[in-house]
């Protein structure tokens, strides 16, 4: 127990939590980008707030929930500790460390990244995860003919739909849900938060590019065979796809809706 705990709370320890928890957490912004694109269906919100509600009550999902928030702090405790390791080492600051000039930018400012996208993590779970679960807020009751499947929407009081529903009468498939769509667009009308989200995507585009590959290079999954696959992906996926996809959604509730 104590070779495993004197491993884990080594530098190369730190470095490989760093990347385990990572590598999990760009494994969730893909699953998240995915669900959170049923915002873009002209369906007034209806298939984003049947994913809003899958997401917080089928139960391996909320177990996997509860490891992405560990994996969050965890993986920002850990930052830290590098950062203040790092600079005890050197007995200087990490910026005026004379090898740093020939380090890529996004490595030397990966503290100031990562404080980044801890602060709109925060933003985005009060103003969505929290409003969610606690909030009184608005609902929404869909009405979709079995036959036609037109489908039409009645916005309800805040507060009035406390639990998803779902019924059929006289063959019209009723659902009634808290309306995170409409708190959504309501949301994305702010261009200061809209400003924050856009912000903190550029940010989470330096971080990925520097993470990605690093996370590899740190497990040892680095071979020469596929180190260009790694990159690419990197710096395509995580570093300009995933990051737009999400900076959209803001932009496209601001600007067109």
């Amino acid at each position: 127990m104590s070779k495993f705990k004197n491993t884990f709370s080594s530098s190369l320890g730190k470095k490989l939590i760093m990347a385990l928890t990572g590598l999990f957490l760009c494994t969730f912004l893909v699953i998240h980008l995915i669900g959170n694109l049923q915002l873009f269906k002209a369906d007034e919100g209806k298939a984003f707030n049947d994913y809003a509600y899958f997401m917080t009550h089928f139960t391996p999902i909320k177990v996997v929930s509860y490891l992405l928030y560990t994996s969050i702090i965890v993986h920002a405790v850990y930052a830290l500790m590098l950062t203040i390791g790092n600079r005890k080492a050197r007995g200087t600051n990490y910026g005026a460390y004379a090898g740093s000039a020939n380090s890529p930018w996004t490595s030397r400012n990966m503290g100031i990244l990562g404080t980044i996208l801890l602060i709109f993590i925060v933003v985005h779970m009060q103003n969505f995860w929290a409003e969610y679960h606690w909030g009184a807020m608005p609902g929404v009751e869909y009405r979709t003919n079995i036959l036609t499947q037109e489908t039409t929407q009645t916005d309800l009081p805040a507060g009035s739909v406390t639990e998803y529903t779902k019924f059929v009468e006289n063959g019209v498939e009723i659902t009634r849900a808290k309306d995170l769509y409409k708190v959504t667009a309501s949301a994305f009308k702010n261009w200061c938060l809209v400003a924050l989200y856009v912000f903190a995507m550029g940010a989470l585009s330096f971080h990925l590019v520097h993470g990605f590959r690093s996370a590899f290079q740190t497990l040892g999954w680095d071979h020469n065979r596929y180190v260009g696959l790694i990159k690419c992906i990197g710096v395509w996926g995580f570093g300009v796809l995933i990051p737009l996809g999400f900076a959209a959604m803001p932009l496209y509730f601001f600007f067109l809706k």
